[in-house]
Protein backbone atom coordinates (compact mmCIF):
# COMPACT_ATOMS: atom_id res chain seq x y z
CA UNK A 1 0.00 0.00 0.00
CA UNK A 2 1.71 3.14 -1.28
CA UNK A 3 1.48 6.15 1.05
CA UNK A 4 4.23 8.39 -0.35
CA UNK A 5 4.58 10.43 -3.54
CA UNK A 6 6.70 13.20 -5.06
CA UNK A 7 4.71 16.02 -6.64
CA UNK A 8 6.15 19.27 -8.03
CA UNK A 9 9.53 18.27 -6.61
CA UNK A 10 7.99 17.95 -3.16
CA UNK A 11 7.99 14.66 -1.26
CA UNK A 12 4.83 13.74 0.62
CA UNK A 13 4.55 10.80 2.99
CA UNK A 14 1.45 9.90 4.99
CA UNK A 15 1.73 7.91 8.19
CA UNK A 16 -1.51 5.92 7.85
CA UNK A 17 -4.51 5.37 5.63
CA UNK A 18 -6.50 7.44 8.12
CA UNK A 19 -4.17 10.40 7.58
CA UNK A 20 -4.39 9.91 3.81
CA UNK A 21 -8.20 10.08 3.96
CA UNK A 22 -8.07 13.30 5.97
CA UNK A 23 -5.55 15.04 3.75
CA UNK A 24 -7.44 14.02 0.59
CA UNK A 25 -10.66 15.62 1.81
CA UNK A 26 -11.80 18.89 0.24
CA UNK A 27 -11.22 21.86 2.51
CA UNK A 28 -13.54 21.84 5.54
CA UNK A 29 -13.20 24.11 8.55
CA UNK A 30 -13.95 21.19 10.89
CA UNK A 31 -10.98 19.18 9.63
CA UNK A 32 -8.80 22.28 9.90
CA UNK A 33 -9.88 22.92 13.48
CA UNK A 34 -9.21 19.28 14.33
CA UNK A 35 -5.67 19.59 12.94
CA UNK A 36 -6.07 16.81 10.39
CA UNK A 37 -6.58 18.73 7.11
CA UNK A 38 -4.04 19.11 4.33
CA UNK A 39 -1.72 22.06 4.93
CA UNK A 40 -2.13 23.33 1.36
CA UNK A 41 -3.66 22.44 -1.99
CA UNK A 42 -0.53 20.64 -3.22
CA UNK A 43 -0.60 18.24 -0.27
CA UNK A 44 -4.34 17.74 -0.87
CA UNK A 45 -3.74 16.81 -4.52
CA UNK A 46 -0.92 14.46 -3.52
CA UNK A 47 -3.22 12.71 -1.07
CA UNK A 48 -6.00 12.42 -3.67
CA UNK A 49 -3.56 10.89 -6.18
CA UNK A 50 -2.38 8.29 -3.68
CA UNK A 51 -5.94 7.56 -2.59
CA UNK A 52 -6.97 6.96 -6.21
CA UNK A 53 -4.27 4.28 -6.43
CA UNK A 54 -5.33 2.30 -3.35
CA UNK A 55 -7.32 -0.86 -3.96
CA UNK A 56 -10.62 -1.59 -2.32
CA UNK A 57 -8.89 -4.53 -0.67
CA UNK A 58 -6.39 -2.10 0.90
CA UNK A 59 -9.29 -0.19 2.40
CA UNK A 60 -11.08 -3.33 3.58
CA UNK A 61 -7.96 -4.65 5.31
CA UNK A 62 -7.11 -1.33 6.96
CA UNK A 63 -10.30 -0.05 8.61
CA UNK A 64 -10.04 3.47 9.98
CA UNK A 65 -11.90 2.27 13.09
CA UNK A 66 -11.46 -1.50 13.65
CA UNK A 67 -14.69 -3.54 14.03
CA UNK A 68 -13.44 -5.23 17.18
CA UNK A 69 -13.30 -1.81 18.87
CA UNK A 70 -16.42 -0.13 17.47
CA UNK A 71 -20.01 -1.33 17.10
CA UNK A 72 -20.67 0.85 14.04
CA UNK A 73 -17.71 -0.69 12.21
CA UNK A 74 -18.95 -4.12 13.21
CA UNK A 75 -22.33 -3.46 11.58
CA UNK A 76 -20.74 -2.02 8.42
CA UNK A 77 -18.50 -5.07 7.95
CA UNK A 78 -21.23 -7.51 8.99
CA UNK A 79 -23.72 -6.13 6.44
CA UNK A 80 -21.25 -6.22 3.52
CA UNK A 81 -22.27 -8.30 0.48
CA UNK A 82 -19.08 -10.35 0.36
CA UNK A 83 -19.86 -11.88 -3.03
CA UNK A 84 -20.08 -8.45 -4.67
CA UNK A 85 -17.03 -7.21 -2.77
CA UNK A 86 -15.05 -10.23 -3.98
CA UNK A 87 -15.67 -9.23 -7.59
CA UNK A 88 -14.32 -5.69 -7.18
CA UNK A 89 -11.79 -5.93 -4.37
CA UNK A 90 -8.83 -5.56 -6.72
CA UNK A 91 -10.18 -2.36 -8.29
CA UNK A 92 -8.40 0.83 -7.40
CA UNK A 93 -10.41 3.73 -6.03
CA UNK A 94 -9.73 5.51 -9.33
CA UNK A 95 -11.10 2.56 -11.29
CA UNK A 96 -14.19 2.55 -9.08
CA UNK A 97 -14.78 6.22 -9.94
CA UNK A 98 -14.39 5.56 -13.65
CA UNK A 99 -16.87 2.69 -13.49
CA UNK A 100 -19.44 4.68 -11.49
CA UNK A 101 -19.39 7.43 -14.12
CA UNK A 102 -19.45 5.06 -17.11
CA UNK A 103 -22.54 4.20 -19.14
CA UNK A 104 -22.26 0.60 -17.91
CA UNK A 105 -23.08 1.75 -14.39
CA UNK A 106 -26.84 2.08 -14.55
CA UNK A 107 -28.92 2.70 -11.46
CA UNK A 108 -29.62 -0.98 -10.69
CA UNK A 109 -25.96 -1.85 -11.27
CA UNK A 110 -24.81 0.85 -8.85
CA UNK A 111 -27.42 -0.17 -6.29
CA UNK A 112 -26.06 -3.72 -6.33
CA UNK A 113 -22.44 -2.54 -6.31
CA UNK A 114 -23.01 -0.32 -3.28
CA UNK A 115 -23.96 -3.31 -1.15
CA UNK A 116 -20.45 -4.70 -1.74
CA UNK A 117 -18.67 -1.53 -0.61
CA UNK A 118 -17.86 -0.52 2.93
CA UNK A 119 -18.59 3.04 4.01
CA UNK A 120 -14.88 3.87 3.88
CA UNK A 121 -14.66 2.74 0.23
CA UNK A 122 -17.63 4.95 -0.61
CA UNK A 123 -16.05 7.90 1.21
CA UNK A 124 -12.75 7.29 -0.59
CA UNK A 125 -14.25 7.45 -4.08
CA UNK A 126 -16.28 10.50 -3.05
CA UNK A 127 -13.06 12.34 -2.17
CA UNK A 128 -11.65 12.04 -5.70
CA UNK A 129 -14.88 13.09 -7.44
CA UNK A 130 -15.75 16.61 -8.54
CA UNK A 131 -19.12 18.19 -7.84
CA UNK A 132 -20.44 17.34 -11.31
CA UNK A 133 -19.26 13.74 -10.82
CA UNK A 134 -21.26 13.57 -7.60
CA UNK A 135 -24.38 14.95 -9.28
CA UNK A 136 -24.18 12.63 -12.30
CA UNK A 137 -23.48 9.53 -10.22
CA UNK A 138 -26.23 10.19 -7.66
CA UNK A 139 -28.77 10.98 -10.37
CA UNK A 140 -28.50 7.42 -11.69
CA UNK A 141 -29.57 5.79 -8.43
CA UNK A 142 -33.19 5.47 -7.29
CA UNK A 143 -33.64 4.23 -3.74
CA UNK A 144 -37.39 3.87 -3.22
CA UNK A 145 -38.95 3.60 0.24
CA UNK A 146 -42.54 3.43 1.40
CA UNK A 147 -44.53 4.22 4.54
CA UNK A 148 -47.94 5.75 3.66
CA UNK A 149 -46.44 7.39 0.58
CA UNK A 150 -43.73 6.27 -1.82
CA UNK A 151 -40.48 8.24 -1.73
CA UNK A 152 -37.70 8.25 -4.31
CA UNK A 153 -39.46 7.54 -7.61
CA UNK A 154 -38.01 9.12 -10.75
CA UNK A 155 -39.55 12.48 -11.59
CA UNK A 156 -40.62 13.11 -7.99
CA UNK A 157 -39.32 15.54 -5.38
CA UNK A 158 -40.61 15.01 -1.85
CA UNK A 159 -40.75 17.61 0.91
CA UNK A 160 -40.47 17.10 4.66
CA UNK A 161 -42.82 19.69 6.17
CA UNK A 162 -41.32 21.10 9.40
CA UNK A 163 -44.02 23.09 11.26
CA UNK A 164 -41.99 23.78 14.40
CA UNK A 165 -43.27 26.15 17.10
CA UNK A 166 -41.25 27.93 19.83
CA UNK A 167 -43.64 26.77 22.60
CA UNK A 168 -44.90 23.48 21.09
CA UNK A 169 -48.30 25.13 20.70
CA UNK A 170 -50.59 22.67 18.89
CA UNK A 171 -52.56 25.45 17.20
CA UNK A 172 -49.38 27.03 15.85
CA UNK A 173 -48.07 23.69 14.62
CA UNK A 174 -51.33 22.94 12.82
CA UNK A 175 -51.41 26.41 11.25
CA UNK A 176 -47.99 25.88 9.69
CA UNK A 177 -49.02 22.38 8.63
CA UNK A 178 -52.09 23.69 6.81
CA UNK A 179 -50.11 26.33 4.93
CA UNK A 180 -47.39 23.87 3.94
CA UNK A 181 -49.79 21.15 2.82
CA UNK A 182 -51.72 23.66 0.71
CA UNK A 183 -48.47 24.49 -1.14
CA UNK A 184 -47.72 20.78 -1.76
CA UNK A 185 -45.14 20.38 1.02
CA UNK A 186 -45.33 17.45 3.43
CA UNK A 187 -45.64 14.52 1.03
CA UNK A 188 -42.43 13.00 2.39
CA UNK A 189 -43.18 13.60 6.08
CA UNK A 190 -44.69 15.98 8.59
CA UNK A 191 -41.93 16.13 11.20
CA UNK A 192 -41.91 18.36 14.28
CA UNK A 193 -38.87 19.14 16.45
CA UNK A 194 -40.25 19.59 19.98
CA UNK A 195 -38.92 22.29 22.27
CA UNK A 196 -39.55 20.28 25.43
CA UNK A 197 -38.30 16.71 25.87
CA UNK A 198 -41.46 15.70 27.72
CA UNK A 199 -43.40 12.51 27.01
CA UNK A 200 -46.80 14.19 27.39
CA UNK A 201 -45.85 16.99 24.99
CA UNK A 202 -44.50 14.46 22.50
CA UNK A 203 -47.67 12.41 22.83
CA UNK A 204 -49.88 15.47 22.27
CA UNK A 205 -47.95 16.53 19.15
CA UNK A 206 -47.98 12.98 17.79
CA UNK A 207 -51.73 12.56 18.25
CA UNK A 208 -52.78 16.02 17.07
CA UNK A 209 -50.83 15.71 13.81
CA UNK A 210 -51.90 12.09 13.34
CA UNK A 211 -55.58 12.99 13.87
CA UNK A 212 -55.35 15.88 11.40
CA UNK A 213 -53.74 13.78 8.67
CA UNK A 214 -56.34 11.04 9.07
CA UNK A 215 -59.25 13.48 9.23
CA UNK A 216 -58.28 14.90 5.85
CA UNK A 217 -57.12 11.53 4.47
CA UNK A 218 -53.68 12.93 3.61
CA UNK A 219 -51.34 10.17 2.37
CA UNK A 220 -48.21 11.09 4.28
CA UNK A 221 -46.70 10.29 7.69
CA UNK A 222 -46.13 12.06 11.00
CA UNK A 223 -43.06 12.03 13.23
CA UNK A 224 -41.89 13.89 16.34
CA UNK A 225 -38.13 14.36 16.37
CA UNK A 226 -37.49 13.88 20.07
CA UNK A 227 -34.85 11.47 21.40
CA UNK A 228 -35.72 7.94 20.36
CA UNK A 229 -36.17 6.80 23.97
CA UNK A 230 -38.72 9.58 24.57
CA UNK A 231 -40.62 8.66 21.41
CA UNK A 232 -40.74 5.04 22.52
CA UNK A 233 -42.17 6.07 25.89
CA UNK A 234 -44.74 8.25 24.12
CA UNK A 235 -45.83 5.37 21.88
CA UNK A 236 -46.14 3.13 24.94
CA UNK A 237 -48.32 5.85 26.49
CA UNK A 238 -50.70 5.94 23.53
CA UNK A 239 -48.91 8.23 21.10
CA UNK A 240 -49.57 7.45 17.45
CA UNK A 241 -46.46 7.69 15.28
CA UNK A 242 -46.09 6.67 11.65
CA UNK A 243 -42.30 6.98 11.77
CA UNK A 244 -39.66 6.86 14.55
CA UNK A 245 -36.63 9.16 14.47
CA UNK A 246 -33.07 9.38 15.76
CA UNK A 247 -29.89 11.32 14.99
CA UNK A 248 -26.93 9.10 14.15
CA UNK A 249 -23.15 9.30 14.48
CA UNK A 250 -20.45 7.38 12.63
CA UNK A 251 -18.82 5.79 15.67
CA UNK A 252 -19.88 4.00 18.83
CA UNK A 253 -18.45 6.84 20.92
CA UNK A 254 -20.45 9.35 18.85
CA UNK A 255 -23.65 7.38 19.39
CA UNK A 256 -22.98 7.33 23.11
CA UNK A 257 -22.65 11.14 23.04
CA UNK A 258 -26.21 11.17 21.64
CA UNK A 259 -27.36 8.83 24.40
CA UNK A 260 -27.83 5.99 21.93
CA UNK A 261 -26.51 2.46 21.51
CA UNK A 262 -26.92 -0.22 18.86
CA UNK A 263 -29.06 -2.14 21.34
CA UNK A 264 -31.42 0.85 21.72
CA UNK A 265 -31.64 1.29 17.93
CA UNK A 266 -32.44 -2.41 17.59
CA UNK A 267 -35.21 -2.04 20.17
CA UNK A 268 -36.62 1.02 18.41
CA UNK A 269 -36.56 -0.74 15.05
CA UNK A 270 -38.53 -3.64 16.52
CA UNK A 271 -41.02 -1.23 18.08
CA UNK A 272 -41.40 0.59 14.76
CA UNK A 273 -42.29 -2.61 12.95
CA UNK A 274 -44.81 -3.56 15.61
CA UNK A 275 -46.32 -0.23 16.70
CA UNK A 276 -45.84 2.43 14.00
CA UNK A 277 -49.13 3.27 12.33
CA UNK A 278 -47.95 3.70 8.71
CA UNK A 279 -48.33 0.94 6.14
CA UNK A 280 -44.56 0.48 5.82
CA UNK A 281 -42.45 -1.51 5.23
CA UNK A 282 -40.04 1.33 6.15
CA UNK A 283 -40.53 2.91 9.58
CA UNK A 284 -37.27 4.65 10.57
CA UNK A 285 -36.03 8.21 9.99
CA UNK A 286 -32.42 9.21 10.68
CA UNK A 287 -30.61 12.54 10.58
CA UNK A 288 -26.90 13.15 10.16
CA UNK A 289 -24.56 16.02 9.32
CA UNK A 290 -20.82 16.45 8.77
CA UNK A 291 -18.99 17.44 11.92
CA UNK A 292 -21.06 15.85 14.67
CA UNK A 293 -18.32 13.36 15.57
CA UNK A 294 -15.71 16.12 15.69
CA UNK A 295 -17.93 18.13 18.02
CA UNK A 296 -18.05 15.23 20.52
CA UNK A 297 -14.40 14.18 20.02
CA UNK A 298 -15.56 10.81 18.73
CA UNK A 299 -14.01 10.92 15.24
CA UNK A 300 -10.98 8.68 15.99
CA UNK A 301 -8.75 11.07 14.06
CA UNK A 302 -10.88 10.71 10.91
CA UNK A 303 -12.21 13.49 8.72
CA UNK A 304 -15.81 14.67 8.43
CA UNK A 305 -16.62 12.95 5.13
CA UNK A 306 -15.39 9.57 6.30
CA UNK A 307 -17.37 9.71 9.53
CA UNK A 308 -20.48 10.92 7.69
CA UNK A 309 -20.26 7.99 5.28
CA UNK A 310 -20.13 5.63 8.25
CA UNK A 311 -23.44 7.11 9.45
CA UNK A 312 -25.01 5.87 6.23
CA UNK A 313 -23.48 2.44 6.70
CA UNK A 314 -25.19 2.30 10.07
CA UNK A 315 -28.46 3.71 8.74
CA UNK A 316 -28.87 1.12 5.98
CA UNK A 317 -28.80 -1.62 8.58
CA UNK A 318 -32.29 -0.47 9.61
CA UNK A 319 -33.79 -0.08 6.11
CA UNK A 320 -35.00 3.49 6.82
CA UNK A 321 -37.84 5.34 5.16
CA UNK A 322 -35.63 8.42 4.96
CA UNK A 323 -32.22 9.78 5.94
CA UNK A 324 -31.64 13.52 6.09
CA UNK A 325 -28.27 15.27 6.13
CA UNK A 326 -28.82 18.58 7.93
CA UNK A 327 -25.94 19.96 6.00
CA UNK A 328 -25.35 23.48 7.36
CA UNK A 329 -26.89 23.29 10.80
CA UNK A 330 -23.93 22.63 13.10
CA UNK A 331 -22.16 25.88 12.27
CA UNK A 332 -19.02 27.48 10.81
CA UNK A 333 -16.74 25.46 13.08
CA UNK A 334 -17.36 22.53 10.71
CA UNK A 335 -18.58 24.07 7.43
CA UNK A 336 -17.49 27.67 7.23
CA UNK A 337 -19.15 29.06 4.11
CA UNK A 338 -21.49 28.50 1.18
CA UNK A 339 -18.86 26.66 -0.84
CA UNK A 340 -18.19 24.14 1.92
CA UNK A 341 -21.92 23.61 2.55
CA UNK A 342 -22.51 23.00 -1.16
CA UNK A 343 -19.68 20.50 -1.39
CA UNK A 344 -20.83 18.69 1.76
CA UNK A 345 -24.42 18.48 0.54
CA UNK A 346 -23.37 16.89 -2.75
CA UNK A 347 -20.96 14.52 -0.99
CA UNK A 348 -23.53 13.39 1.55
CA UNK A 349 -26.25 12.85 -1.04
CA UNK A 350 -24.00 10.75 -3.28
CA UNK A 351 -22.67 8.66 -0.39
CA UNK A 352 -26.16 8.02 0.95
CA UNK A 353 -27.43 7.03 -2.48
CA UNK A 354 -24.55 4.59 -3.09
CA UNK A 355 -25.25 3.03 0.32
CA UNK A 356 -28.75 2.26 -0.97
CA UNK A 357 -30.76 4.50 1.34
CA UNK A 358 -33.61 6.94 0.71
CA UNK A 359 -31.60 10.14 0.91
CA UNK A 360 -32.68 13.74 1.41
CA UNK A 361 -31.09 16.99 2.50
CA UNK A 362 -31.92 19.92 4.73
CA UNK A 363 -30.34 22.65 2.60
CA UNK A 364 -29.68 25.09 5.42
CA UNK A 365 -27.37 27.49 7.19
CA UNK A 366 -27.14 29.32 10.50
CA UNK A 367 -26.94 33.10 10.60
CA UNK A 368 -23.36 33.22 11.91
CA UNK A 369 -21.99 31.40 8.83
CA UNK A 370 -20.52 33.00 5.72
CA UNK A 371 -23.47 31.85 3.63
CA UNK A 372 -26.73 33.28 2.34
CA UNK A 373 -30.00 32.34 0.71
CA UNK A 374 -28.49 32.37 -2.79
CA UNK A 375 -25.99 29.70 -1.73
CA UNK A 376 -28.84 27.55 -0.48
CA UNK A 377 -30.95 28.06 -3.59
CA UNK A 378 -27.98 27.00 -5.74
CA UNK A 379 -27.51 23.82 -3.70
CA UNK A 380 -31.23 23.03 -3.80
CA UNK A 381 -31.17 23.18 -7.60
CA UNK A 382 -28.05 21.00 -7.79
CA UNK A 383 -29.50 18.38 -5.45
CA UNK A 384 -32.81 18.35 -7.30
CA UNK A 385 -30.90 17.69 -10.53
CA UNK A 386 -29.03 14.92 -8.71
CA UNK A 387 -32.31 13.19 -7.85
CA UNK A 388 -32.55 13.96 -4.14
CA UNK A 389 -35.51 12.15 -2.56
CA UNK A 390 -36.66 15.13 -0.49
CA UNK A 391 -35.87 18.61 0.74
CA UNK A 392 -37.30 20.58 3.67
CA UNK A 393 -40.33 22.85 3.75
CA UNK A 394 -40.52 25.66 6.34
CA UNK A 395 -42.74 28.77 6.48
CA UNK A 396 -40.71 31.41 4.59
CA UNK A 397 -37.66 29.14 4.95
CA UNK A 398 -37.16 30.33 8.54
CA UNK A 399 -37.39 27.97 11.50
CA UNK A 400 -38.75 30.07 14.37
CA UNK A 401 -37.84 27.44 16.95
CA UNK A 402 -34.40 26.18 15.86
CA UNK A 403 -33.35 29.61 14.52
CA UNK A 404 -31.81 28.62 11.21
CA UNK A 405 -32.60 29.10 7.51
CA UNK A 406 -33.72 26.34 5.15
CA UNK A 407 -35.90 25.87 2.06
CA UNK A 408 -39.43 27.31 2.01
CA UNK A 409 -42.76 26.05 0.74
CA UNK A 410 -42.34 28.48 -2.18
CA UNK A 411 -38.80 27.22 -2.95
CA UNK A 412 -39.96 23.63 -3.28
CA UNK A 413 -42.93 24.54 -5.45
CA UNK A 414 -40.58 26.52 -7.70
CA UNK A 415 -38.07 23.66 -7.95
CA UNK A 416 -40.80 21.26 -8.98
CA UNK A 417 -42.10 23.65 -11.62
CA UNK A 418 -38.61 24.50 -12.92
CA UNK A 419 -37.45 20.90 -13.27
CA UNK A 420 -40.73 19.20 -14.11
CA UNK A 421 -40.87 17.28 -10.81
CA UNK A 422 -43.97 16.23 -8.86
CA UNK A 423 -44.89 15.21 -5.30
CA UNK A 424 -45.18 11.54 -4.34
CA UNK A 425 -47.90 9.91 -6.47
CA UNK A 426 -50.26 9.28 -3.56
CA UNK A 427 -49.96 12.88 -2.36
CA UNK A 428 -50.44 14.26 -5.87
CA UNK A 429 -53.75 12.43 -6.13
CA UNK A 430 -54.84 13.97 -2.82
CA UNK A 431 -53.83 17.44 -4.03
CA UNK A 432 -55.86 16.95 -7.21
CA UNK A 433 -58.87 15.90 -5.13
CA UNK A 434 -58.47 19.05 -3.03
CA UNK A 435 -58.17 21.26 -6.10
CA UNK A 436 -54.59 22.24 -5.29
CA UNK A 437 -52.93 20.64 -8.34
CA UNK A 438 -53.90 19.74 -11.88
CA UNK A 439 -51.71 18.05 -14.51
CA UNK A 440 -48.69 18.31 -12.23
CA UNK A 441 -49.01 22.07 -11.68
CA UNK A 442 -50.30 24.05 -8.72
CA UNK A 443 -53.67 25.72 -9.18
CA UNK A 444 -54.71 29.18 -8.03
CA UNK A 445 -55.92 27.57 -4.78
CA UNK A 446 -52.40 26.55 -3.79
CA UNK A 447 -51.24 28.23 -0.61
CA UNK A 448 -54.78 28.86 0.61
CA UNK A 449 -54.88 27.24 4.04
CA UNK A 450 -58.58 28.06 4.39
CA UNK A 451 -59.34 24.91 2.41
CA UNK A 452 -59.07 23.14 5.77
CA UNK A 453 -62.00 25.16 7.14
CA UNK A 454 -64.35 23.15 4.96
CA UNK A 455 -65.90 19.83 5.80
CA UNK A 456 -63.31 17.15 4.98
Amino acid sequence: MKLDITLNNQAFAFGSIRELYSKANDEKSGDMNAGIAASNSTERVAAKMLLAGLTLKDIYENPAVPPEKDSVSKIIYGDLDNETYGKVKDWSVGELREFILSDKATGPVLSALGQGLTSEMIAAVCKIMGNLDLIVAASKIRNVARANSTLGLKGRLGVRLQPNHPTDDIGGILASMKEGLSFGSGDALVGINPVIEDVKVICDVMNSTWDFLRKWQIPTQNCVLAHISSQMKAVESGGRADILFQSLAGSQKGLEAFGVSIELLDEAYSMGRESCTSQGPNFMYFETGQGSELSSNSHHGCDQVLMESRCYGLARHYDPYMVNTVVGFIGPEYLRNGYQITRAGLEDHFMGKLHGISMGCDVCYTNHMDANQNDMENLAVLLSCAGVNFLMGLPMGDDVMLNYQSTSFHDNATLRQLLGLRPTPEFELWMEKMGLMADGKLTDMAGDATIFERTP
